[in-house]
């Protein structure tokens, strides 16, 4: 199997209107025949083609939009956010079919939740978490999948040791991993995937998951992340694994409630919707790449540090005025 070797490459100028920070180099991880990168630049003609379907996205609704949205958010003044970055406009109003208010709407859904949950979203960086990217449970798959979308795994079975690694640490680091593909235009358009793989789960894991934990990851993927999630796909799950979908059951609207999936062990139903080239072995798949394991997640983090402390700077100015029920 290839070395994964860490690289770091040049931004463009199309890339540089992407970042909130004034990065001059992006990481990419070499892996033998392929290199996987952050990819910040312009999307594709098929790519720029499913947004024109999907989510209304022409050059002139782009700029009526974004110039509606800026107007709207000047009238939040206890909101912090970078009004002359288009690229971060657009970041939340292609979710929302670039409709303004809409955007307006998930915009402060964004930054009330992290108000909400400072907890776990104060000073939220790549240094701050190398604890869950050492236990190598998160990760994502070096291919996009046949429709475009980024794919997120989380195991939580067996390879999960719940006493070392708390579930908001692994909440944590998902978030580093979506806050990163929110950056890149083409998983803005088409989204990403999920795959839970809950291989070995045992009892006293499942007594790690709460009511409160499972709201917020409920409010967090419905509300809250201008992210597509196309897809949330759990395999390998045991009996026991009824326990913990039980408690997020209650929160769950049916636009996501439809696109939760349940595999088991059955790869055939799982290549109905990820095509075998961009799954590993492990999940029946073909894919010709290594996987990229969570330390080497780690150093590409790392060296987006600066961005997410632009990231972090930004929100409401006054949060006793914003809380959120």
């Amino acid at each position: 199997m290839a070395q994964v070797i860490l690289k770091s490459s040049a931004i463009s100028a199309e890339g540089q209107q992407i970042l909130l920070s004034d990065l001059k180099e992006l990481p990419c991880l070499d892996l033998g025949h392929f290199t996987l990168k952050l990819e910040v630049d312009a999307p594709s003609d098929d790519v720029t083609e499913i947004a024109r379907k999907e989510l209304r996205e022409s050059p002139e609704i782009v700029q009526e939009s974004v110039k509606a949205l800026r107007e709207l958010l000047k009238q939040e003044t206890d909101l912090n956010v970078p009004l002359d970055s288009d690229a971060w406009l657009i970041r939340f109003l292609r979710p929302t079919k670039f409709y303004p208010e809409s955007a307006l709407t998930l915009v402060k859904n964004y930054y009330q939740f992290k108000v909400k949950h400072k907890n776990v979203y104060d000073n939220l960086l790549p240094s701050r978490e190398k604890n869950v990217f050492s236990h190598d449970i998160l990760t994502v798959l070096p291919r996009r999948d046949q429709l475009g979308r980024r794919i997120l795994i989380l195991e939580l079975g067996k390879k999960w040791k719940h006493n070392k690694c708390s579930l908001d640490e692994v909440y944590k680091g998902a978030v580093l991993f979506l806050e990163a593909a929110m950056l890149e235009p083409q998983s803005q358009i088409c989204g990403a995937e999920v795959i839970f793989d809950m291989d070995g789960l045992s009892l006293p894991q499942t007594w790690q998951f709460t009511p409160p934990f499972a709201k917020r990851i409920v409010d967090w993927l419905q509300e809250s992340v201008p992210m597509r999630i196309k897809g949330v796909h759990i395999v390998n799950q045991p009996f026991i694994f009824n326990i913990v979908f039980n408690l997020f059951k209650p929160f769950l609207k049916e636009k996501l409630r439809s696109r939760i999936i349940f595999h088991g062990t059955d790869r055939d139903s799982l290549h109905q919707y990820l095509s075998p080239k961009c799954l590993p072995e492990c999940y029946g798949g073909t894919l010709d790449v290594p996987r990229v394991k969570g330390v080497d997640w780690y150093q590409v983090l790392l060296m987006l540090e600066k961005e997410y402390e632009a990231v972090n700077s930004y929100g409401y100015k006054n949060t006793k005025n914003n809380k959120k029920s």
